[in-house]
């Protein structure tokens, strides 16, 4: 597979930036190097996005653990060891073997990022990746966070389902310096950050929200894959509380002098204290934009 799809393709040219996508795919491999294997071994999150095989709808997933619960078993396979949350929107995707999946793991000590796209093989201990990219990302938009800790007495609450934000949780977002995205392809799935001050995503209505889309890697593989298929979904977390909101719905792209993504909410999971981890204040990047501006 190659690593631009026409949805990629048709955004890239759009904006006139091929050139520049060219250049930066040649770093886009299928080989999980050293570097790479040990920047994995030495998280406690990973965000994991895929559709849904009994719905279709896409969703991104927190999963934690001690260092070590994702890591390289091969040159080209990844292992994440569970549990994760039953109630979890992906438990059946994390389940079902062949699924596409994308993962994330976002190191706030470092800001640093890398990016993992194949298929799902379930294991007796959760699940295995087959990679088809790895690939590392730019520190731009990503919040430093010095330190974590883990609240080991911390348990997750029932989720609070729902098909649009309550007014708590449209405060959540406003209040968010972090979240990301999972989108979609014909042959595969990716999960990608969006970072920016506090107010950069902004609640338009219950069921709506948007964000300007600041300037990346020209690589478009988020934008290319909701031109190509409009499915998404969101996470936010409460790096404090560990709380979470999902969403799932649609999402595209307005292109004009300010690019924005507009999102559709159809359906919310709200779980408190999901995660055990409790993060320090963050310091946010030079590189965020005013979200006023």
């Amino acid at each position: 597979m190659g690593v631009y799809h026409a949805g990629s393709r048709t955004v890239q040219d759009r904006v006139g930036v091929r050139e520049q996508a060219d250049h930066v795919g040649r770093s886009v491999g299928r080989g999980i190097r050293d570097v790479a294997a040990a920047f994995l071994e030495l998280q406690p999150l990973l965000v994991a996005g895929a559709a849904d095989p009994s719905t279709g709808r896409v969703w991104a997933s927190p999963l934690t653990g001690a260092p070590g619960f994702v890591r390289a078993t091969g040159p080209h396979r990844v292992s994440v060891t569970g549990p994760w949350l039953p109630a979890d929107p992906l438990a059946t995707a994390f389940a079902t073997p062949g699924t596409p999946v994308g993962t994330i793991a976002l190191d706030p000590r470092t800001r640093r990022r890398m990016r993992l796209n194949g298929r799902l093989g379930p294991t007796a201990r959760g699940f295995a990746i087959e990679a088809d990219q790895v690939f590392a990302n730019c520190p731009k938009y990503l919040q430093k966070r010095e330190s974590y800790e883990v609240v080991a007495d911390r348990r997750g609450g029932d989720p609070l389902r729902g098909t649009e934000l309550t007014p708590g949780q449209a405060e959540f977002v406003t209040a968010a310096d972090t979240f990301f995205l999972a989108s979609v392809h014909q042959d595969g799935a990716d999960v990608s950050h969006r970072g920016g001050n506090p107010g950069f995503v902004r609640v338009d209505s219950p069921g709506e929200l948007s964000w300007r889309d600041y300037p990346g890697n020209s690589m478009f593989l988020t934008l290319g894959n909701l031109a190509a298929d409009p499915r998404a979904g969101l996470l936010f977390l409460d790096w404090t509380t560990g709380s979470t909101l999902q969403l799932t719905g649609e999402a595209h792209t307005e292109f004009g002098p300010e690019r924005r993504v507009r999102f559709t909410v159809r359906e919310t999971v709200e779980t408190p204290s999901a995660l055990p981890l409790r993060w320090s204040a963050p310091e946010y990047s030079p590189a965020n934009p005013d979200p006023a501006g």
